[in-house]
């Protein structure tokens, strides 16, 4: 099985065990009436709604240019990216209002002990998920994949913390499950802010590599004088650069393009997420 089949498998699974967890969190945080049980199980949802959105720009990247996109369709992924974050702020709003709801109203919750079965059970496959994303990630290389089981691993503490909550509830501390859904409610916003700001980066063109690790590796090349101009650009795994290199004016343009050859593989060597190199010759 190719890499970009194997991806898309480990996401295709991940996603249905995040849909069941959110489901479950959801479906009982409703029917106990418990805010920090239903915020936790929306948390879990945007696991499942980035599992889509994997999937999407799994499938827009494997595109190959064309005529009218020289430079691949790469970018589809951030705009879906970008309504993922929106949707958590919809989703943080709603948490906020439920407690607004709660503090100025009766707030009651029917803790029981299929509470703890259901947070428990959940944050077992939870873990379980994180640990098959991180192998899968390392194995394909998948920068995708291991930033998706980073966020799968906030779940687990969130989850450890909605229990801490509800034994809290059980002792007689009734804000315990307002306060919980409020430190949830935030955890959504900042990834969310997080969703958008890294999506916003992408689509201004931020450098995505650090100009003087380009430079160190240029300047090892014999026959390049000097390195300047230097310009990275993209995403995360998928960097396009373009330097200027000043060589003796006396090397024939066959040596000068065998250095400009050598440079980028250099480069592509050091840095394997850059998938293009575009050099430009400059006399000393």
């Amino acid at each position: 099985m190719n890499r970009i089949a194997e991806i898309k498998k480990v996401l295709i699974i991940t996603m249905l065990l995040n849909f069941f967890v959110s489901g479950a969190k959801i479906f009982y945080g409703y029917y106990t009436n418990s805010l920090a049980i239903l915020s936790d199980g929306f948390h879990s949802l945007f696991d499942g709604v980035s599992n889509i959105v994997g999937l999407l720009g799994v499938y827009l990247s494997s595109q190959p240019p064309d005529e009218k996109h020289p430079y691949g369709h790469r970018k589809y992924e951030t705009f879906f990216t970008i309504f993922v974050g929106l949707l958590m702020f919809v989703t943080c709003i709603e948490i906020f209002k439920k407690i607004y709801d709660s503090i100025t109203g009766v707030h009651t919750v029917d803790i029981t002990n299929a509470s703890f079965v259901i947070m428990g059970s959940t944050m077992i496959i939870n873990t379980l998920v994180a640990r098959y994303e991180i192998k899968k990630g390392r194995e394909l290389g998948s920068e995708y994949l291991l930033a998706d089981s980073a966020h799968t691993r906030s779940d687990i503490y969130i989850s450890a913390g909605v229990i801490a909550s509800l034994v809290l509830m059980k002792l007689g501390f009734i804000f315990a499950d307002v306060i919980t859904g409020a430190v949830v409610g935030i955890f959504v916003a900042k990834a969310g802010i997080h969703i958008i700001k890294d999506a916003a980066d992408s689509l201004l063109d931020r450098t995505k590599i650090d100009k003087a690790g380009i430079k160190e590796i240029v300047s090892h090349v014999k026959g390049v004088k000097g390195c300047h101009g230097v310009r990275t650009r993209g995403t995360i795994n998928h960097v396009y650069l373009d330097l200027h290199l000043v060589v003796e004016p006396s090397l024939t343009v066959q040596d000068a393009h065998e250095i400009a050859h050598i440079v980028e593989k250099e480069i592509k060597k050091r840095f394997p997420e850059v998938i293009d190199v575009v050099v430009h010759i400059e006399p000393l």
